[in-house]
């Protein structure tokens, strides 16, 4: 059963169209990549997909499922663009909420947020209060939120914005471990050396998705040895 299924998905806001047509699945045990310019529609695919935004076409399946739907959701971890975040709180306390309301043991729930933040580096601040924290740390706290739980999919909206690299290669192996777990994750971004860390990326661009496979078959159709080059040559193609 594929986790994520989006057949032939339009959407509209008034005259203008931000998804055109998007079909795309995620497999068990994948790390899938959406990538495209700013505007493309990324953020708005996975609006859709959640049941946040309707489609006016088409067809968004989640863990087989039509979302919005609650139950679903305690399954899946969730990292939007924006950051929701209880700022009166300590990290810790905004951890151990979330934790709470994704159903995390009790008896494991420190264990977990001791876990979660390590591998975004902000073990040495949790009972700082979060309206004290800067925008990358605000980031990094909405990754290890997502992460609780061990949730059977992952969805990220760019969530390596204002990380710098050597944190950027730990999360990355965080994703990869989870993904070795036969669990699965979406991550949408525009750092194309990224993009190369997944299994399958899909390019999105003008509201369709123009391209879509393994990074090295890519790199091969297009005769370049970077996804950064595949980007660049698919985007002028349709430019033309």
């Amino acid at each position: 059963m594929d986790k994520i299924k989006l057949t032939h998905l339009k959407k509209t806001f008034g005259t203008q169209t931000v998804l055109a047509d998007v079909s795309l699945n995620v497999k068990p045990g994948e790390i899938f990549g959406l990538i495209g310019p700013s505007g493309s529609g990324k953020t708005t695919t996975i609006s859709t997909m959640l049941g946040v935004e309707k489609a006016d076409r088409g067809e968004a399946l989640v863990l087989d499922t039509q979302m919005p739907n609650r139950e679903i959701l305690g399954r899946i971890g969730y990292m939007a663009q924006s950051d929701a975040l209880y700022e009166s709180l300590t990290a810790r306390e905004n951890l151990k909420f979330f934790g709470e309301m994704k159903g995390v043991q009790q008896k494991g729930l420190a264990t977990t947020i001791e876990h979660v933040s390590q591998v975004v580096d902000l073990q040495d601040d949790l009972d700082k209060r979060v309206s004290g924290y800067s925008g990358g740390m605000k980031r990094r706290l909405s990754l290890a939120i997502a992460l609780l739980g061990d949730p059977e999919l992952l969805i990220l909206d760019e969530p390596t914005v204002g990380i710098d690299p050597a944190l950027r290669r730990q999360i990355w192996q965080e994703l990869q471990a989870i993904r070795d777990q036969q669990r699965s994750v979406l991550v949408t971004t525009h750092v194309m050396d990224e993009a190369e860390l997944t299994d399958r990326v899909a390019l999105l661009i003008g509201g369709r998705i123009v391209e879509f496979d393994r990074p090295q078959v890519l790199e091969q159709r297009y005769q370049v040895t970077k996804i950064e080059d595949v980007f660049l040559k698919a985007e002028a193609e349709v430019e033309k």
